[in-house]
């Protein structure tokens, strides 16, 4: 595809986040939004993500992003119209202290307040759901039944497909290499396959965001950080609605795949850095909690894994906003590990701050200038 020479909008970055914003925006009448990917769509993080969608977060916002992205995904075939393989089995906490239940019983009453079903569980209950799971040291656990997963690469391919229906440019192997400001304002932005000329600039490129945002003398604290995740091989007597699940205490976590598991966990160990290879390092740790908490998997075997980068910032929360003394370059990046699930509803937001509406939500708390003040939210429902 040529590279336009002109834009309403550019958007940098083609994963779940960039997608949807044009999506979004297109859906909305706007005219010449070109979205541009150095690599192939989704082939950033949201290829890599472990496709989890979920409300069941300790912090008000998140949980509002959760549910309104949530109501999209169920709605996904309708509109934008794609088949995402979504499974509501639900989200699985699993608690081993009396701090941890605190946490999740408060956190609790604000995603009922939200109008969601979460709800404590005894140990005894956690193990009807999960019964590979041991009990050892568990002492309650939390579950949220409207959450679940469905196919990061699905989504992405619905939000594309829409957006160049209703008249999006989207191009792919197209890095981005400057943009181009003359006073406070934007006027082009220069990529290996040309200039866009342009006033206004999403950002959207996740892990990668702070070097570019650098390129206009923005700064979004976002550092990139490797996650891994491995497939198991068919598990015979899974139950099909297995939630996702997750051990607080050590992040390790599992849902089904196909005839087996996908399994993941935090590595304490990796250090950040834009580490994309798969390493064995952290499978000893990785061994050490299944040991743990579901001992049966180790006797099965692997089938295939994969790495892929969270984007992560000081309190674990999103970037969302527009800076401050340029007009106009917009971001959205940051999401720790959330990014893909809240993807549906930043997209509705992005658009509205581009069209100068009002959100569904107030995110001003989540503007980049908190980090220079003590305004800071912390989220704790995270791995």
């Amino acid at each position: 595809m040529n590279l336009p020479t002109e834009a309403a909008v550019v958007i940098v970055g083609g994963g779940v986040m960039g997608t949807s914003i044009a999506f979004h925006l297109a859906e909305a009448g706007v005219r010449d939004v070109v979205l541009v990917e150095r690599d192939g769509l989704g082939s950033g993080s949201t290829s890599k993500a472990a496709g989890g969608v979920r409300a069941n977060f300790s912090d008000e916002l998140n949980i509002a992003l959760g549910v309104r992205s949530l109501e999209a995904f169920a709605r996904f075939g309708e509109r934008p119209g794609q088949e995402i393989d979504l499974h509501r089995v639900g989200y699985l906490f699993l608690l081993s202290s009396d701090e941890q239940v605190d946490l999740f019983e408060e956190s609790t009453r604000l995603q009922n307040a939200a109008g969601q079903p979460t709800r404590m569980l005894d140990v005894a209950e956690a193990l009807r759901l999960a019964p590979i799971l041991s009990p050892d040291g568990l002492v309650a656990a939390c579950f949220s039944p409207n959450d679940g997963h469905c196919t990061p690469e699905s989504v992405v391919l619905g939000y594309a497909s829409a957006a160049r229906r209703l008249g999006a440019t989207l191009v792919t192997g197209c890095e981005v290499t400057g943009i181009d400001a003359v006073g406070n304002e934007i006027r082009a932005v220069r990529t290996s396959r040309g200039t866009i000329a342009t006033s206004t600039v999403i950002c959207a490129a996740g892990a990668w965001s702070g070097p570019l945002a650098a390129m206009v003398g923005v700064d979004l604290p976002v550092t990139p950080l490797r996650r891994q995740i491995v497939v198991t091989e068919a598990i015979p007597g899974l139950p099909r609605d297995l939630p996702m699940t997750i051990d607080f205490t050590s992040t390790f976590y599992f849902h089904g795949e196909g005839p087996g598991l996908l399994v993941g966990m935090s590595d304490p160990e990796e250090q950040p850095g834009f580490h994309l290879n798969r390493s064995e390092d952290w499978l000893p740790r990785l061994a050490a909690a299944m040991e743990q908490r579901a001992p049966s998997l180790l006797d099965v075997g692997l089938a295939s894994g994969w790495a892929g980068l969270y984007e992560n910032t000081p309190d674990h929360n999103a970037l969302i906003g527009e800076a401050a003394g340029l007009g106009r370059f917009l971001y959205a990046t940051g999401f720790s590990g959330h990014g893909f699930l809240q993807g549906p509803a930043i997209g509705e937001i992005i658009r509205d701050l581009y069209l100068d509406r009002e959100p569904f939500v107030d995110i001003s708390p989540l503007n980049a200038a908190r980090f220079h003040s003590a305004n800071l939210r912390t989220e704790k429902n995270i791995v």
